[in-house]
């Protein structure tokens, strides 16, 4: 895996840069996705914005925002991540639903965590607390894959055709968020292959 030179990643500005580990989906995936979505739109009357595809991905374990990224940090990150060993698996994005905050975001999730997904993120979170990186997500996982935000209204938790999506790799991604919002990827993991 590469190493990234984040010397002088605090641009103009003041952006903020977030830090987290994610599941990445692939091309075909990510067309299905955005297509659910648009049906989900058209179905429920949404208003609101669509999250660009180039942008799907499931959060694994959130590692927190700062002025600027500290390479210390990405580094203890990405030696953790290179400790975890857990079996690829299937994740079923089967579910449609919404989170009650201001933004009102729109998502699409799974109505049974697998297995791999529990065992990953339990993993991924004990070799960051072994390394010295705190974690700052949530005492459990929600899978979700957000799609839309800024909706006129919640969306009740819907059944979607299902969309499947073989888990064979995890990745740490620094997001830009400011005038960029941009998505660069800081290492790809693969899962265990036997």
């Amino acid at each position: 895996m590469q190493q990234l030179d984040l010397a002088g990643f605090a641009a103009p500005g003041n952006p903020i840069h977030r830090l987290f580990f994610a599941l990445w989906p692939g091309d075909e995936l990510r067309q299905r996705i955005a297509d659910a979505t648009a049906q989900l739109q058209h179905e429920h009357g949404s208003g609101g914005r669509r999250i660009g595809a180039h942008r799907y991905h499931l959060t694994l374990q959130y590692l927190g925002d700062f002025d600027a990224l500290p390479p210390s940090l990405v580094d203890q990150a990405q030696a953790a991540a290179a400790t975890v060993d857990v079996r690829p698996f299937e994740l079923l994005l089967d579910r449609a639903g919404s989170f009650r905050n201001a933004s009102i975001p729109w998502w699409l999730g799974t109505d049974a965590m697998p297995d791999g997904l529990r065992a990953l993120w339990d993993e991924l979170g004990v070799a960051l607390a072994k390394a010295g990186v705190q974690v700052r997500s949530g005492r459990e996982l929600v899978p979700h894959v957000t799609v839309l935000r800024d909706a006129r209204g919640p969306l009740p938790s819907t059944a979607i055709t299902p969309l499947p999506w073989r888990v064979d790799s995890f990745v740490l991604i620094h997001s830009e968020l400011g005038a960029r919002n941009a998505y660069t990827l800081l290492g790809q993991w693969p899962l265990r292959q036997g």
